[in-house]
Parts: C-alpha cells; structure tokens; sequence
C-alpha cells in the first residue's frame, strides 16, 4: 500500500510550528508494512488543497491528511475533500447532537458555525475525536482511503492510534517493517559506526548509525511477511550489537534518558535535588516531564548568581578561590542542593551559556557536579552552539553523569 501525508496549515508554512504530525505518522507506517511516497504541506487555500488532494488520490492507496477540521472559514479540508471525490458535504444529526452535548457538558454556549464539524459526505464516516470537537473522516472510494484527523497532535496522535491504526492493520497486506533503535552515550558517531561497520553491511536487516542530542542512535530495521518473522532477523543482530556497545546503551526505542534515569530512581527508592546556573531551570522541567517524577524529585533550585548560591549553602570560599565557573562549584553546588533539600543525590550545574565570556572563559564551558550519597564526581566539557543549544547540551550531560552512577558505569 502506497500512502502520502499531506499537512494542511498556514501556519506551517510561515514557521510558526513544526510539522510533528508528518514525523509522527512516518513514524507507524512502517509497523503496518505501508511504504511512505510523498509528504507534502499546503497552505489554507482552498484551490491549493484541493488540487493537493487530488494529485496524491491519483497516485497513492493511502492518503493521510491532518489539519484544517476546525469550525472556522479557513478549515478548508472537508470542502477540499468533498470537491475532488464530487460529493456534497451534510450535517450528521448525530455528530451534531454529540457536539451539542459536548458544549453544555463544558458549561459553554454551543456556536451554531460548529456544526462544520458534523459534517460527513456519502462516502465517509467519523473517526471518534475523545480529545477534542473535531471528529476525523475515514472515507473509502475507488480503492482508495482517506483518513482525515484534526492538526492539534494531542488530539490527532491517540486518534490514530486507538481508530486509525488498528483499522489499517487490519487491511495490511505484503511485507511488514519492524525496528529497533538502541540509545547510546559517551560515544561518537564515527567511533560506533567503526565498531558495527561490518554489521552495517547486512541488507535485511539494515543498520543505520545518527547522532542525536541525547546521543549517538543505532537503529535496526528489518522487512518480512509477519512481524515475527521481522523480529528474528533483528534479534540475533541486536544481540551483537548489544555485546559491542553494551556499557553504553542507555535505553531503546521511544525511552528517553530522563524517564530511564526516574525509572532507576524509582526502583531504588533515591530522591534527587539538583541547583542549576546556565541551565536555568531546564533540567529540573525536563526531569518533572516524566510522569511520577514527583515519588523521587524533591526540589530544584536556580541559583544564576554567586549570591544566590552562597544563600543556597555554597561555601564562599570556594567561589572565591575557584571562580562561579569551575568544576569545584559545580560540585559545591551538587552538595548544597542534596544537604539543602535532604536527598540521595544532587546535581549541580555551573557555566557560561554565552554568547559573552565570562571570568575569562568563553562561551560553553561547562561543570557539572554530582553527588551521590555523598561520593562527589564531576565532569567538564566545552559546547557551544547558542545559549539554548548549550542548556539542552548540559541536561544531557547532567542526566547522563546520574545515570551512569545509577548502573555502577562511573
């Protein structure tokens, strides 16, 4: 089955958001054995869609389209739809009512423009929307499907997974792709490739090497006729590749470092505390984006000048004979923030986020403290890429020095 994604949107186009939708739906085709063709973003211009609409039903099984369901004059892909399949746009009575009922659940007058989201063609029916009041379109004509969701992703993302995908699966026919990514840290791109260059050569399964922000990827993907079969291909190459990297494999997959290192936190009943400088408050919002985090943070300070951290308990002297950059504060940092809130373990963060030099050392430099039970370890590198390339860099890095310690890799 050939599929085509089209994001519709004004909005995209100018910059003002990214398309996550077309990534995240690229993401699951595979999973269903469906080859992604074309991906295409259109504007809120009803002769633009439509004409986009009808060249990717011209060439594709499978049309996917997210955007532009909303109640306004600009939410085009309804009409856009109804115009290249011909038929004529009505209001369900029932979706109508559902939205009616939905309005006075929430205490809110129900404006009569709503109603655009009622609407169906003859060939379409409604994709359930528990998450919003644009229900989506599964329309099938001429062998061909088109599966319209609404753009917002919190809304469009349990949609396809709960309605969209199951229906499409069962439909699957040929070859299915499976994958598996492994996440590693402390490692360069060049330096795994190098070590799994001979494991690169394999066609089926195929082995590609990318560095991430949290690392350096190494992702397995192998095609069958059954997942079971996909996943005995990949089994044995995950193995190999597990012996030759394994100290550095942090997670798999759609884990991310934050949730691994709260996982570990959690199964061994620790709390964490961490004060940040050039971090700003970064680390403790990406540590307290994991569900549960709150069974094992327990306080995050931003302390940006020596003052702050000397009231916080950073002994003076030590800024003073080390300067607010340096290793040894950030360590002080680790300290005062684990006696402060009475944790397990501190984390702190000390640098120059830039674009200006600071006491002499340019933009980048970067300490990050820990202090583990009261074992005392620190780590020092130079990054800089903008000021908010140099925070997420010292997240990683600070997440990754925990989670070291957490595994016994320190």
């Amino acid at each position: 089955m050939r599929a085509e994604i089209i994001s519709v949107g004004t909005e995209i186009l100018l910059g003002e958001i990214q398309d996550t939708n077309s990534c995240f739906l690229a993401s699951r085709l595979p999973a269903l054995g469906i080859d992604l063709y074309f991906i295409s973003v259109v504007g809120d211009n009803f002769d633009r869609l439509q004409q986009t609409i009808k060249q990717a039903f011209q060439r594709s099984d499978l049309l996917l389209i997210t955007g532009g369901l909303g109640p306004t004059d600009d939410d085009l892909t309804r009409e856009a739809i109804a115009a290249v399949l011909g038929e004529r746009p009505y209001v369900d009575e029932a979706l109508a009512q559902a939205l009616r009922n939905l309005f006075t659940s929430r205490g809110l007058p129900f404006p009569e423009r709503n109603l655009k989201q009622a609407w169906l063609i003859p060939s379409a029916t409604a994709i359930p929307n528990p998450r919003g009041t644009a229900p989506g379109w599964w329309v099938e004509k001429e062998g061909r499907i088109i599966v319209a969701l609404p753009g917002p992703p919190h809304e469009m993302e349990p949609m396809w997974e709960e309605e969209v995908a199951p229906r499409l699966r069962k439909r699957a026919q040929g070859q299915v792709l499976v994958t598996r990514t492994l996440k590693t840290i402390g490692l360069g791109e060049g330096q795994v490739d190098e070590m799994l260059s001979d494991l690169a050569r394999s066609s089926n399964p195929t082995l590609a090497v990318y560095a991430k922000p949290d690392g350096v990827y190494v992702r397995l993907a192998a095609k069958a006729m059954g997942e079971g079969i996909a996943w005995d291909l990949i089994r044995p190459v995950e193995e190999e590749v597990r012996q030759r990297l394994g100290p550095h494999i942090w997670g798999v997959d759609d884990e991310s470092l934050e949730g691994v290192v709260g996982r570990l936190l959690k199964e061994r009943a620790l709390t964490l505390a961490v004060m940040e400088s050039f971090t700003g408050g970064l680390l403790a919002n990406t540590i307290t984006d994991v569900p549960g985090s709150s069974t094992y943070f327990l306080a995050g300070y931003v302390a940006y000048q020596p003052e702050a951290k000397i009231a916080l308990g950073v002994d003076p002297k030590v800024i003073e004979m080390h300067g607010v950059v340096s290793p040894e504060v950030a360590a002080a940092m680790a300290q005062a923030a684990r006696q402060r809130a009475g944790a397990h373990i501190g984390i702190g963060t000390t640098g120059v986020a830039g674009p200006d030099p600071l006491e002499g050392k340019p933009p980048g430099t970067s300490h990050i403290g820990l202090d583990f039970l009261g074992n005392i370890r620190t780590t020092s590198y130079q990054f800089y890429q903008g000021r908010l390339a140099a925070k997420r860099r010292g997240v990683t890095v600070a997440l990754a020095l925990l989670w070291r310690a957490l595994t016994g890799r320190l």
